[in-house]
């Protein structure tokens, strides 16, 4: 029997589609981008494109599901799963534009134009997945998948179609999927405000100084791009310290000034809990609360248990399992290293117990007087179109065979960005890059790659991806050095870029990175490896004034001091990953009242040392969870290090750096998209399950909490 929800989507659909055909020719994504590889046409693109289009995109894709739901003809996997595949062309493109511009550069029409898609985007999503003719049909050939003849990822396609739609509510009673479509277009909303917000009050936050004397530690050259900060906003004659994402900031390494690095800390610590309109915690416990209820309306115990069923961990109690299981040998190192800092106090003469503001600069002392390492001794060893072209792309060429070229033909969405065109081997394109690195007051923290285009056998697509970070900018005629730190961010997004280039599959939801939190961090961490392989740093680590490259003594100060900290530099982040957990073990009807009450407790129970230690990533600014997909999922970035440690232990013990095995690494996993189970596939490669004492030796901890012998 036709469903009341079926002839209401019929109607919703009748509606849209005459939307889809008024969009005008004029409007940049109404016909694919005539670029090489279907690139954006961001020189044509204004901001009020977006809105239009996406909408279009959305009501096109309705139409055309609408068609397969509607086929007369019995259910086939090319004209039901294929057909799937194929929907939504308009929408992709619109929609991938549209999220890699409004991360990297928005601007009120853009956030205005984010607001007013998340609730339609979100019901968009719902139409379709529980549209209970479009279900049948699936749900059919899910039925009899064996007796279908289909490859291996077609199956996979299948049976991850089926699962979505079901994790989708597709089973669920009209009651329920009315309240699911309810919770998901609140969720919407609610992640969006949060974004918005934070970006807000990151801004707003960041701390000003009137007297350069507080400043006394940074370079010439971050004093003068924090007076240009400063002039940009309006402040002549004032310095502006900017907030990056994470708790602390780096400058703490370096301010000499006690009180100036307490005021930047508490800038950052509050940035969104100053109970004005940026204060994020109201619109975090609402989010808490209706993941909690999503997940019961599905039938889970909670959205940890709802989000881990389709990662390679599978269950919330594996996750935390790993967790505990090297917390312990972190919190003993993080004692043992807060001992040695208040030591290093007081063999200064200071009076004072050790604070969180207080670690980076004494841990940077310690650092030089131990290994006698100083970044801004390294920093001119590291410009950062050497370290790109020379580092990334040499490391990529030896281990991968590929090559680059630099493209200044195309359009960019602003004036720093750069462009390459990626080709295989024997010569035959593979892809194009971009790279946007510098921080603006309007790019969402961090750094992450994405997809403009994804790559697909079945549409025909190569993939267009890009690179965003967010590194201090130099003034006006200094060199672009960047830190050791933003060497390896570097290595790691192009990573996530390698397992978008080499995607080989037909259909585009199973290819490139479209793959498990708990997988998709695997390559990208990987990749850091070899920033530090001698052939690959001795080929970008060169001073910029004498064109000398980098000493190997200094070289060895820096693999000597590479697990210095790592109770800090690890434990940050795990503290963060057993916050997301509290949050969101929560069953529904639990959430908290109190957001900071709520977190003091979680992280008074995660076992790790976080009254010296606070987590990387504080409830209130914790992007990664409330907006950007990775909820429940932090832990992954401890789990794939794991895989990490293991593939890289392999590749050691089989000569390393060598074309034979960027080759094995590339037809085993870079290549593999969603096509397999991840368990089969990491194991086909290393021999075995994953083991922890990989990832401990390369933290320098014995099981114990012990230190490594050198």
């Amino acid at each position: 029997m036709r469903s009341m929800f079926a002839a209401t989507l019929s109607v919703a659909l009748m509606t849209t589609t005459a939307v889809a055909q008024t969009l005008p020719a004029s409007n940049p994504f109404a016909k694919p981008s005539t670029l090489p590889y279907q690139a954006p046409p961001f020189d044509r693109i204004r901001d009020t494109d977006y809105l239009p289009a996406i909408k279009a995109g959305m009501a096109e894709q309705r139409a055309e599901v609408a068609r397969i739901a509607n086929d007369r003809a019995a259910p086939t996997f090319d004209n039901t799963i294929a057909a799937l595949e194929r929907s939504g062309q308009l929408l992709e493109r619109a929609e991938n534009a549209f999220s890699g511009v409004n991360g990297a550069n928005t601007n009120p029409v853009l956030q205005k134009t984010e607001a007013e898609l998340a609730p339609l985007q979100s019901a968009h999503r719902d139409a379709i997945n529980q549209d209970a003719r479009l279900f049948a049909r699936v749900k059919s050939l899910h039925d009899r998948q064996a007796t279908l003849g289909l490859t291996p990822e077609q199956a996979m396609v299948l049976t991850l179609t089926y699962d979505k739609m079901v994790r989708a509510g597709a089973q669920l009673s009209a009651t329920d999927q009315k309240a699911l479509r309810d919770v998901n277009g609140q969720l919407s909303t609610l992640e969006t405000t949060f974004k918005q917000r934070l970006l807000a009050a990151a801004k707003a936050g960041a701390l000003v100084i009137d007297d350069k004397a507080k400043l006394a530690g940074l370079s010439d050259a971050e004093i003068a791009a924090a007076a240009a900060d400063a002039q940009a906003r309006g402040l002549p004659g004032k310095y502006v310290l900017s907030l990056q994402n994470t708790t602390q900031q780096p400058a703490l390494a370096q301010l000499t000034d006690r009180a100036t690095r307490q005021a930047l800390f508490e800038a950052s610590w509050t940035r969104a809990e100053k109970g004005d309109a940026n204060d994020t915690r109201a619109t975090l416990l609402r989010i808490a609360d209706l993941r909690a209820q999503k997940a019961k309306l599905l039938g889970f115990a909670s959205w940890a248990d709802y989000k881990l069923a389709d990662q390679m961990a599978k269950t919330p109690q594996t996750a935390q399992g790993f967790l505990r299981r090297i917390a312990g040998a972190v919190s003993v190192e993080q004692k043992r290293e807060a001992a040695e800092l208040q030591a290093q106090v007081k063999a200064e003469g200071g009076d004072f117990a050790l604070k969180p503001w207080d670690w980076n600069f004494y841990s940077e002392k310690l650092r030089k007087a131990r290994y006698d390492l100083n970044q801004d001794e390294l920093k001119p060893y590291f410009q950062i179109d050497k370290v790109l072209e020379d580092g990334v792309f040499y490391a990529a060429t030896q281990l991968y065979g590929i090559t680059f070229k630099k493209r200044t033909d195309l359009p960019v969405w602003q004036s720093d960005v750069m462009v390459y065109e990626v080709f295989e081997e024997n010569g035959q394109p593979l892809g194009l890059m971009y790279f946007d690195y510098w921080k603006r007051d309007n790019k969402n923290g961090g750094a992450w790659m994405s997809n403009f285009v994804n790559q697909s056998k079945l549409l025909g697509t190569k993939p267009v991806i890009y690179n965003v970070g967010n590194f201090t900018k130099p003034a006006a005629g200094q060199p672009a050095l960047i830190t050791f730190d933003d060497v390896t961010t570097m290595f790691h997004e192009f990573g996530h870029a390698l397992h978008g280039l080499f995607a080989n599959q037909t259909y585009p939801s199973v290819s490139g990175t479209n793959t498990a939190r708990d997988f998709v961090e695997f390559p990208s961490q990987f990749n850091e490896h070899w920033a530090l392989d001698p052939k690959v740093l001795a080929h970008y680590a060169v001073d910029y004034r004498s064109g000398r490259p980098i000493p190997q003594a200094l070289v060895d100060k820096i693999k000597r001091a590479a697990t210095f900290n790592t109770g800090y530099s690890f434990g940050e982040a795990l503290a963060a990953s057993q916050l997301d957990m509290a949050w969101h073990s929560l069953p529904a009807g639990q959430a908290p009242k109190d957001a900071d009450a709520f977190e003091a407790q979680a992280l008074a129970a995660s076992g790790l040392d976080v009254a010296d230690v606070p987590p990387r990533y504080r409830s209130s600014y914790f992007l990664h969870i409330w907006g950007n997909g990775y909820s429940a999922g932090y832990y992954a970035y401890q789990w794939t290090k794991m895989l990490d440690a293991n593939a890289y232990s392999w590749f050691e013990a089989n000569g390393g750096l060598t074309r034979a095995n960027g080759q094995r690494f590339r037809d085993m996993i870079l290549s593999k998209g969603h096509t397999e189970d991840y368990a089969p596939m990491f194991r086909a490669f290393y021999g075995k399950d994953p083991e922890v004492a990989p990832l401990l030796k390369d933290l320098g901890l014995n099981a114990d909490g012990s230190r490594v012998t050198p």
